[in-house]
């Protein structure tokens, strides 16, 4: 049913364009205004950026790029304090404008939050569109989502988002009087009435999420009924989570290498080597300085994640960055709600393909995968390549072991002719352990998943019980 806006909606709707679309062949410049090492301070929360200032400006231009702008040039600029009024300095925002007026550039983006005044000064000092890094991932996220579900909770985000920059998308109200004429500033009557009918809308938006969240609901339960584990991959955007999905479903969910190149989580089944039927679910990338309204609005798409028997955190091992990477990852899940114990994460060391080879070396033998060991009890990362299929199967077996702990084993005793039985067992099940007498009998450790244990008790009676886990 196609949804029809009142008059005053599709006046909003109008207003807001210049903080919507913008344009992909904007002439674009990207500035990064990060405070110096010591302006940080010393409290929770002020510590300095881990990552460099180098990396933080070249994730500002991916997300430029992300979204095709013409970016024709970036600048990182150092500064002592953050001022109210511009939140650079006079010089430099003057010798910021002759550049713009040189360039012919439409579209500033500052990497970093900037308050509307802020936005305004910049804007008015400039001759040109300005938006901050939380203006800049909306842009990206409305573009991206393509669901039902994404497109409402980027569009809550925004309007929430615009509601307090209203005033500048209404400055031909400058004549008219709010109020009385004495009460209050130019416009008022005008502001107020809009800031309502967008308030009006976001209600009506999170009425609809909240249906969609109660089919999503239904759709778990219905799942619930065939309880297949669900194992979910979260991680940094870009590191290459819709690739490994890909590889391991066999499925076609968009992947390049772009920030943000998919936004709706996707679920696929996808059976394990041992024949176990497991959801693999691939979930939205995080980001440094994710914007808190980002977070609250993808609560919902990451319910997979919330609910995951096992999550893999899917690193890119080639970055510089990787560390700071993983660590936003933790924060942002922790904000969540979501359980970050050792027990129920694996951590996935990517592209593993863009390694030289001492560096291959030296992670491998981090991971334990260069070694002669039991790689199902380690709870060290798995160096994997999505492109290459390098590590695939240790990945896996890890995941296999890390559902298994909670899965039946048993003992089973084979005639060394039952060749047919032999052979269902290791298609069907795990084995843990195997050993001949010397008769031939075969003695063997299997651990069978839980769809899978009547047909399993129905063919082999004898079996004994050993517990969970194996």
């Amino acid at each position: 049913m196609t949804e029809t806006l009142t008059s005053g909606e599709a006046r909003l709707q109008a207003q807001a364009a210049p903080e919507g679309e913008i344009a992909a062949a904007t002439h674009t410049l990207v500035i990064g205004p990060y405070l110096a090492r010591g302006a940080y301070g010393t409290g929770p929360g002020q510590a300095a950026p881990t990552r460099s200032v180098e990396a933080r400006l070249d994730e500002a231009t991916g997300l430029a790029a992300a979204i095709e702008l013409d970016v024709v040039e970036s600048l990182a600029i150092s500064l002592p304090r953050i001022r109210p009024s511009t939140y650079l300095g006079k010089g430099r925002v003057e010798e910021i404008a002759g550049l713009i007026r040189a360039r012919e550039i439409g579209l500033v983006v500052m990497d970093c939050a900037l308050s509307p005044v802020q936005q305004r000064n910049l804007e008015k000092a400039w001759g040109a569109k300005v938006i901050d890094r939380t203006g800049l991932i909306l842009e990206i996220f409305g573009r991206r989502a393509s669901t039902r579900e994404g497109t409402l909770q980027v569009e809550h985000a925004h309007l929430a988002y615009q509601k307090s920059r209203l005033v500048r998308s209404w400055t031909h109200l400058e004549r008219q009087r709010g109020g009385f004429g004495f009460l209050g500033g130019p416009g008022e009557t005008q502001i107020e009435a809009d800031r309502r009918m967008i308030q009006e809308r976001m209600t009506r938006i999170e009425r609809d999420l909240d249906a969609v969240v109660r089919t999503r609901g239904l759709h778990r339960q219905s799942r619930a009924r065939v309880p297949y584990p669900i194992v979910a991959l979260v991680g940094y955007t870009n590191a290459g989570k819709s690739s490994l999905f890909n590889t391991l479903t066999r499925a076609e969910v968009v992947a390049k290498d772009m920030l943000f190149a998919t936004l709706d989580p996707t679920a696929r089944a996808t059976k394990l080597p041992h024949g176990e039927t497991v959801i693999l679910s691939d979930t939205v990338g995080f980001i440094s300085d994710l914007p808190t309204p980002l977070i609250a609005a993808f609560r919902a798409t990451l319910e997979d994640a919330i609910e995951a028997d096992v999550l893999l955190h899917v690193r890119d091992v080639s970055h510089v960055d990787s560390e700071a990477q993983a660590e936003d990852v933790g924060e942002v899940l922790r904000e969540l709600g979501i359980e970050t114990s050792a027990d129920r994460i694996i951590e996935v060391w990517n592209k593993a393909d863009l390694l030289d080879d001492d560096e291959r070396t030296r992670l491998l033998n981090l991971s334990g995968q260069g070694k002669a060991r039991n790689d199902r009890d380690s709870a060290a990362p798995v160096l994997v390549s999505a492109l290459t299929g390098e590590g695939l199967a240790a990945l896996t077996s890890r995941i296999e072991a890390r559902i298994g702990r909670n899965r039946a084993s048993f003992a089973v005793a084979l005639p060394p002719e039952d060749g047919a039985a032999l052979n269902w067992l290791y298609e069907n099940a795990e084995i843990l352990d195997r050993r001949s007498e010397a008769d031939g009998t075969l003695h063997l450790a299997v651990r069978i998943a839980p769809e899978k244990e009547p047909r399993f008790l129905n063919r082999f009676t004898a079996a004994r019980r050993l517990g969970r886990g194996g």
